[in-house]
């Protein structure tokens, strides 16, 4: 029998992340891999393999047409994270193909860092090194006049996908009040999860600490706009972990540089952010560069569940590890 074809696709992923020996050995064992690393892979390259490709490892552009042309393609296992236009999620879904995002690997993570950054957002923390440095700190309560506290307090998710799953566990132990807005669940399945549903207005204007979580889509790009934004609870912690697009960041970062509201920003409408950006001035905001999920530990989940996705497919059974995805609701992704 001929062996499965494992065609990796996977850029922005590198080598390091995705193909370690470890992993290159398990891949092999259960098929032939084709790799191109680098750069998405060359059309020629693509359309050289693809009546033999039984699993996709990364985001090739796969059309109707392309997949008339792929008849033993069973998977695509996109380890972006995301997902892209680039995918006929309608006709692979009809067919019987799995398509797969490797994003629940990435949300323990992202959900650690929301933690961390909104009790240092909360209690004022990002400046306290620096103002010890320059002796200019002041001790005990006079160095806590404007901190705050995550226990008791009221929080909101801004979407429950991925991230916000991951997210809700660790901010039970603080003793939250924890609401969720999110357009594309039921409140019944909210309340199972011991969440309290709640419409946008609500989550927006009633929270002292605010997550955004959503992704972006063809529907709500920009919906977080400076109207909106300014019903944020005076000097509330507004974490930005997702997508940018989902907020007008510009009127984000003025609004929380006029005092209005804290900011949390891990994300940026353009990455990497020019040197001479504006945004770097911001006041009452706290960066990172988009270093919220990148690190070795989710690196390894997206190994670990990859490997065990390929090998139920392989075996006439269904994945396990990885988001399937729900064809309409990816067709309308927008992310980068």
């Amino acid at each position: 029998m001929t062996r499965p074809l494992i065609f990796m696709d996977p850029f922005p992923r590198n080598e390091a992340m995705v193909f370690t020996p470890d992993c290159a050995a398990a891949l092999a064992r259960m098929g032939e891999v084709v790799a191109h690393w680098g750069s998405r892979a060359p059309d020629e390259m693509v359309e050289t393999n693809l009546r033999r490709m039984t699993i996709i490892i990364g985001q090739t552009a796969m059309d109707r047409d392309r997949l008339d042309r792929a008849p033993n393609l069973r998977a695509i296992l996109n380890v972006k994270a995301n997902w892209e236009p680039n995918i006929d999620y309608e006709e692979c879904h009809a067919r019987g193909i799995h398509v797969l995002s490797a994003a629940p690997a990435m949300a323990p993570a992202v959900a650690e860092y929301c933690v961390a950054q909104a009790i240092i957002s909360l209690r004022g923390l990002g400046n306290a090194d620096a103002l010890f440095r320059a002796g200019q700190e002041a001790y005990g309560i006079a160095g806590n006049l404007r901190a705050k506290s995550l226990y008791g307090a009221d929080v909101a998710l801004v979407g429950y996908g991925n991230l916000g799953r991951a997210l809700a566990p660790l901010l039970r132990p603080f003793g939250v009040r924890l609401k969720v807005y999110d357009p594309w669940l039921s409140d019944g399945y909210l309340r199972s999860e011991g969440l309290e549903p709640t419409n946008l207005d609500d989550a927006v204007s009633q929270s002292d600490v605010l997550f955004l979580l959503a992704g972006v889509t063809t529907e709500n790009e920009g919906f977080l706009n400076r109207k909106r934004l300014s019903e944020i609870r005076q000097d509330a912690t507004v974490v930005l972990a997702s997508r940018a697009e989902i907020v007008d960041f510009e009127d984000f970062l003025s609004l929380a540089g006029s005092g209005a509201f804290r900011a949390v920003v891990d994300v940026f409408p353009e990455e990497p952010a020019r040197k001479d950006s504006p945004w770097r001035n911001s006041e009452n905001t706290l960066f990172s560069s988009h270093l919220a999920g990148g690190l070795e530990p989710s690196y390894a989940r997206i190994r670990e569940f990859m490997l065990d996705d390929i090998g139920q497919i392989l075996n006439g059974h269904p994945p396990l590890r990885m988001q399937q995805a729900n064809p309409k609701q990816a067709a309308a992704m927008r992310s980068r």
